[in-house]
């Protein structure tokens, strides 16, 4: 049922709720009832659409450079749904900087990333940019190419602002230290095979659209803007939740003469919640079939604003992520007057999916705009007490915290 939509999400924008708090009372909060008497109603045909898009180019198609082949210096699974296609300078302070976001990247997508390195040579601007290329190039003799390309960035720092003569004395004797047999790494640098390759590699830059590094491509598509850490995740974060998405609609099976109770393990506790099938009931079947799919294991609250709302359901962590489909708005009389109402976020009529919010405080402006189906039983403190976390401000994010699994019961 499920397959990769790429770029699917691409369509979707960010809920943005204002916080706003109510004047009013809150009314107590209404107790669990063990065996409710519900009148008989029809079974509500489930309204939703499943969202189309153009998916964006397979990891392997590169539209403004040559495509990846086997030559090219490769690392992590061939069949990852990420590749990063990099053109950088070991001696350039922005590839340093890259390196370092790339790296983290692979490390939080373990297993899903694969990084293929084109190095750039920079002759003109940087004095040593040819030796350490050439450096590289010599390594790979030894099948040591990714040691001598950490060795050389992590102590870029060090022999960036040397001189070349200093660089290769130093080259010399840092090498052992990553497995590199220095007698021929010397001699290598020095043949014709990579006089060669450095060669090939300043006539390949020169063809490039764009000659400026560092150059980066995510599944074939330039990456111009922002290059940091945030930027890059979200980017890869959205395409890997193409794996995750589903190509259909859930089945309706909620049964409004049944009570379900949801419980929120977390990394902070368990947020118990009851759902309301008969005031929302298309919400609730989509919940209760989202977190019995595994969708929300190891998602995090990506958007906690205290006296506000803790907001999940993302595995992006994006806030712009869904399930592949969309459904109605469910409005009853159910208001966001008092604190631990669990809503659906959406990002205009009738777009909800995975997403939902719990409030901390009377929200009423909030009414009429977002489907209520819940309400936290148990736990609320686990709920106020969340790691905050405002993507809307930009900058430094703390980690958010993570929904560990969602189990359901039924009564």
């Amino acid at each position: 049922m499920k397959k990769i939509l790429y770029g699917l999400l691409l369509l979707c924008a960010a809920i943005f709720l204002t916080a706003c708090a109510s004047s009013q009372e809150a009314p107590p909060t209404p107790a669990l009832v063990s065996n409710p008497v519900l009148p008989v109603t029809a079974t509500p045909q489930f309204t939703c659409k499943v969202i189309e898009a153009i998916p964006t180019p397979l990891p392997n198609e590169q539209t403004l450079v040559p495509l990846i082949t086997e030559a090219d210096y490769s690392i992590g699974p061939t069949d990852a749904p990420v590749t990063i296609l990099e053109y950088c300078d070991f001696q350039s302070q922005g590839c340093l900087a890259v390196a370092q976001t790339i790296a983290e990247l692979m490390r939080h997508y373990t297993g899903g990333i694969r990084f293929v390195f084109r190095p750039m040579p920079l002759t003109d601007a940087l004095d040593k940019s040819d030796d350490a290329i050439l450096a590289a190039f010599a390594a790979e003799e030894q099948g040591k190419f990714w040691e001598m390309y950490d060795l050389l960035f992590v102590n870029n720092l060090e022999w960036s602002n040397m001189s070349p003569g200093e660089f290769k004395a130093w080259l010399l004797r840092t090498a052992p230290s990553a497995g590199i047999d220095v007698d021929q790494l010397t001699a290598a640098m020095n043949a014709d095979e990579a006089q060669n390759k450095l060669k090939a590699a300043q006539e390949a830059v020169a063809q490039l659209p764009i000659q400026t590094a560092p150059l980066v491509f995510i599944n074939g598509s330039l990456q111009q803007y922002f290059l940091d850490y945030k930027s890059l995740s979200e980017t890869v974060g959205l395409i890997m939740l193409g794996q995750k998405q589903f190509s259909d609609c859930p089945p309706f099976d909620v049964d409004a003469s049944k009570q379900y109770i949801a419980t929120l393990e977390t990394e902070k506790g368990n947020i118990v919640l009851q759902l309301f099938p008969d005031k929302a009931p298309f919400a609730v079947n989509s919940f209760i079939f989202l977190a019995r799919q595994g969708w929300y294991d190891g998602v995090t609250f990506h958007r906690v604003i205290p006296g506000f709302v803790a907001q999940a359901g993302d595995p992006s962590g994006t806030g712009r992520g869904n399930p592949g489909y969309f459904f109605v708005n469910e409005l009853s009389d159910l208001t966001f007057t008092r604190p631990g109402m669990v809503g659906m976020a959406n990002s205009g009529p009738d777009t909800n999916g995975s997403q939902f919010f719990i409030t901390y405080a009377p929200v009423s402006h909030l009414n009429k705009n977002y489907t209520i189906f819940g309400q936290v039983i148990n736990g609320q403190d686990v709920a106020e007490n969340l790691t905050p976390r405002d993507p809307s401000q930009g900058g430094y994010l703390p980690a958010g915290d993570m929904i560990l699994h969602v189990s359901i019961e039924e009564k």
